[in-house]
């Protein structure tokens, strides 16, 4: 079989690869464009790469004999995943393999914005001897901000910590506890942006984070302020970084990722002064490539000559029989741990995931970790997966719960999560309909219900009385909003009632207001499943 090594990973990683009886190892020289690669995919096995190399769909439907793709590194973004799962290819990365390498990197940024470093060698290595021109600033008794409290922003609040700064933190899913022991504060986003000194960026590229960074958010900042991004390219507008540098609001920046790599040769990061610019070198030290080099080595050739899956993306790691047998659950769990995380308060502490009935035949673990990546999917975005959700729920300070429940109910089997920020409890419970085990949602927060846990699903907290109905079919109706599926449920006649509905898009602000707009209706969310 063979391993096709796109981008350079460590020689004992290569190494590894070529004692492994039945595999064949071609190594690339350069970075290949995709025609390049289908000339030599026909019987590939096995793609391995960093961040440079793509692997599209196109490129695995025309690779045959395609079983797995790994990503030597823990981002898997040049690696179309959708398309890998529907293949039936398993993508494999090596989390938490340059977690110091990228946290001390952020902090030689930090220093270096502090002191001028940069700028003043190279004023040396003109000949010049400016010492006025370099006056730095210290770092002790000053504050950073830090978007994303993970694993590396938690190395970076630690080594920061040390120099005697004051942590802020901002982590929708970091829990008081967790903050406390780190000896962080827990900050919104407003509050950083007021207050910081430094702030530095650690947190994964999503919807939500995309050009977070922007005009408005530099306009609340701290005059002065100096800002690090070593994690995602595009979580910082650059063009607005740019303005808001010129402007006098951000005295300095040190960024080691880009909306687009390379970087351009003309991009106006280059002919600022104030800006210190690396090329992506968060993961570039020899321990970090060793480390991830040997990982995506093991994983690849464990999975490729014993079929044993191991820091898999896109897979549970189970056996096939045993995989079968938990995919059901797995489905439900994640749509559980996803609609809970939506309607629940942030900064929650506790998690716990409740078996019952042939539940608790299943093994707990995989299912467990499924309903943590639903849970955690806006906090970690395509970097949760079944294989680090445990380790992102413990570095944020969630303990997770798993227990067997023999209550006795009206379902064979069944499967309740429930989420704890000190005393307030969000949950929901869910089983199968039918022999093809359909999902269904049948209680929140406690209340008998039954919700298709897919799409849009609009949830409108009401006063039971006739008319609601009719009121939020004719309102949709009028914004081209169709409904897939309704269902009513009530404590008492005249009562509190719940009604949710299955939406094909998501209303607008303008259609929510007009159904709010109805005095028995007290609430209304919107959650994708």
């Amino acid at each position: 079989m063979k391993v096709l090594i796109c981008d350079p990973i460590s020689p004992k990683g290569i190494e590894y690869f070529k004692q492994q009886d039945g595999l064949e190892v071609v190594v690339l020289d350069h970075r290949p464009t995709e025609e390049e690669l289908i000339s030599m995919a026909s019987d590939t096995a096995a793609y391995v790469v960093r961040s440079e190399t793509r692997i599209t769909s196109h490129l695995m439907a025309n690779s045959p004999n395609l079983k797995v793709v790994g990503r030597a590194g823990v981002g898997v973004d040049n690696v179309d995943v959708d398309a890998a799962s529907k293949a039936g290819i398993v993508v494999m990365n090596t989390p938490g393999g340059n977690t110091i390498s990228t946290a001390e990197l952020t902090f030689a940024m930090l220093m270096s914005l502090a002191r001028k470093i940069p700028q003043a060698h190279m004023s040396m290595a003109q000949g010049e001897w400016n010492r006025k021109a370099f006056q730095g600033t210290e770092l002790f008794g000053k504050s950073l901000g830090v978007l994303g409290l993970g694993r590396i922003g938690g190395e970076v609040a630690k080594r920061a910590r040390a120099f005697g700064m004051s942590v802020l933190a901002y982590d929708p899913y970091l829990s008081p506890a967790r903050a406390k022991a780190m000896d962080v504060e827990v900050a919104t986003l407003d509050q950083i942006y007021a207050h910081a000194d430094f702030i530095t960026v650690h947190m994964p590229m999503t919807d939500e984070t995309r050009a977070m960074v922007n005009r408005e958010a530099f306009a609340k900042m701290k005059p002065g302020v100096r800002l690090l991004n070593c994690a995602r390219g595009g979580i910082v507008h650059e063009l607005d970084l740019v303005q808001a540098i010129k402007d006098g609001i951000v005295a300095g920046a040190a960024m080691d990722v880009y909306e687009t790599e390379p970087l351009d040769k003309d991009h106006p990061f280059r002919s600022i002064p104030e800006i210190v610019t690396t090329p992506h070198l968060g993961a570039s030290t020899r321990e970090a490539q060793q480390n991830v080099g040997i990982e995506i080595a093991e994983s690849i050739s464990t999975y490729l000559l014993t079929g044993a899956i191991q820091n898999a993306v896109n897979m549970p790691s189970l056996d096939a029989k045993t995989y079968e047998k938990v995919k059901p659950y797995l489905t439900l769990g994640q749509k559980l741990g996803r609609l809970v995380s939506q309607l629940a308060p942030q900064q929650n502490d506790r998690l716990v995931i409740t078996f019952g009935g042939k539940a608790t035949d299943v093994p707990f673990d995989p299912i467990a970790r499924f309903v943590l990546t639903g849970f955690l999917a806006n906090a970690g975005g395509n970097n949760v997966n079944q294989i680090n959700a445990k380790a992102m729920a413990d570095s944020l300070g969630i303990v997770v719960e798993q227990v067997q429940s023999n209550e006795a109910t009206d379902f064979i089997e069944w499967l309740h999560v429930a989420a704890y920020k000190g005393s307030e409890k969000t949950s929901a419970g869910g089983t199968f309909f039918g022999a093809q085990m359909n999902p269904r949602i049948v209680r929140l927060n406690g209340q008998s219900v039954e919700i298709d846990p897919n799409g849009v699903v609009c949830l409108i907290t009401n006063q039971d009385r006739p008319g609601i109905v009719g009121h939020l079919g004719t309102t949709l109706a009028k914004q081209q909003i169709n409904i897939a599926n309704m269902s009513l449920h009530r404590d008492r006649e005249g009562g509190k009632a719940l009604t949710v509905l299955n939406l094909d898009s998501i209303p607008s602000e303008q259609a929510l207001d007009q159904i709010r707009s109805d005095q028995a209706i007290s609430s209304i969310r919107i959650v994708k499943l």
